[in-house]
């Protein structure tokens, strides 16, 4: 499923044009990246967590060539799902 059919989806269920459906899923999406861009968490009850991760500097290597190279810190972000998404996924 792609953000287009959970437009559509969100349309047929409660009873939105597609263009209202979009701008409201368009919307969802940007608060969470915004939100997660100025280092916060998003924590939906009974779907999971959005967060960043600081993941730091180390050593890694060209496959390549097999040289040892410095990878740099960087920010990643991670999703934990509530115990019910992972309930309905192991029933």
């Amino acid at each position: 499923m792609n953000s287009s059919d959970l437009a559509e989806k969100l349309a047929a269920d409660h009873g939105m044009t597609k263009a209202e459906a979009r701008k409201a899923v368009g919307g969802v999406f940007a608060a969470i990246a915004q939100a997660a861009a100025d280092g916060g968490e998003v924590s939906l009850n009974g779907f999971g967590k959005f967060k960043v991760k600081d993941t730091p500097a180390r050593e890694g290597r060209n496959p390549s060539t097999g040289a040892t190279i410095q990878i740099g810190a960087s920010k990643k972000p991670a999703f934990t799902p509530a115990k019910a998404v992972k309930d309905m996924l192991n029933t």
